[in-house]
């Protein structure tokens, strides 16, 4: 399970922090680093900082953008501060590692960690369905990014024991696996589809204007990624889009 967890570092400045993070990922069992347009490549300062981690660091996939890195996921967490100008369902740290193992025994998830110095931006943290913040002390707050993904990957590792040592009690782990085992989520790919399908939708019935859309995707994406409607449903919801449009266009041809 713990291989279906992807931690995505997301235009990482310095390099030796990508050691660092491996590091912290392989005491953790994690061995799954996506590196997201990186500033530069791992070199030997990388590896002289992943000590004994360097096949992870080896092994990591390097992409151009964060929609590649996690098109594949049904799950995707961003850390980031609490915001009051993004709103958005947020994770504690242990009940993010909680959902991490359960989802992760369906399909990959992931847990992108921004720029060392900004973080994810708007754009990128709307790509996530939770975001997950580490309480740390309000008064030094600082956390490096290699202390970031220590902190959340032992949230992983620890849910991902307890729930090994539950798997023993075959009627206990049904009950901690899931209430519902026909539960399917979408991928990220799936649900981005649907995202351009919405708008399009509004498009056409005027509700978005193209030049002045304003924040309703914004608001759209914050609705559904709370909501987190499964597989089923967003093929119910496309159909539902699918009729609007044909009223739209029969109404025109009138």
């Amino acid at each position: 399970m713990l291989e279906n967890v992807k931690i995505v570092l997301v235009n990482t400045s310095d390099c030796r922090n990508m050691g660092s993070a491996a590091r912290a990922m392989k005491t953790m069992g994690l061995t799954n680093l996506v590196l997201v347009d990186p500033m530069e490549m791992p070199n030997g300062q990388a590896q002289a900082l992943a000590a004994g981690a360097t096949d992870v660091l080896a092994n990591a996939t390097v992409v151009s953008t964060l929609e590649e890195a996690i098109s594949d996921c049904g799950l995707v967490v961003g850390t980031s501060a609490r915001s009051r100008t993004l709103p958005w369902p947020m994770l504690e740290p242990r009940s993010c590692g909680k959902k991490m193992v359960e989802e992760g025994k369906q399909y990959p998830v992931a847990l992108v960690f921004g720029r060392e110095s900004s973080g994810l931006t708007n754009d990128e943290l709307q790509l996530c369905h939770y975001h997950v913040a580490i309480p740390a002390n309000p008064e030094y707050s600082s956390l490096n990014l290699a202390m970031a993904v220590q902190t959340l990957s032992y949230e992983i590792r620890m849910n991902y024991l307890d729930d090994q040592s539950a798997a023993h009690n075959v009627e206990q782990s049904q009950v901690d696996i899931n209430e519902d085992d026909d539960t399917q989520y979408p991928l990220v790919e799936e649900t981005e589809r649907f995202y351009q399908h919405f708008e399009k939708s509004l498009q056409g019935t005027g509700f978005i204007v193209p030049k002045h859309p304003g924040l309703i995707m914004t608001k759209v994406r914050r609705l559904f990624n709370r909501a987190r409607p499964d597989g089923k449903e967003l093929k119910m919801l496309r159909g539902i889009l699918a009729s609007i449009d044909k009223t739209v266009a029969n109404a025109s041809k009138d």
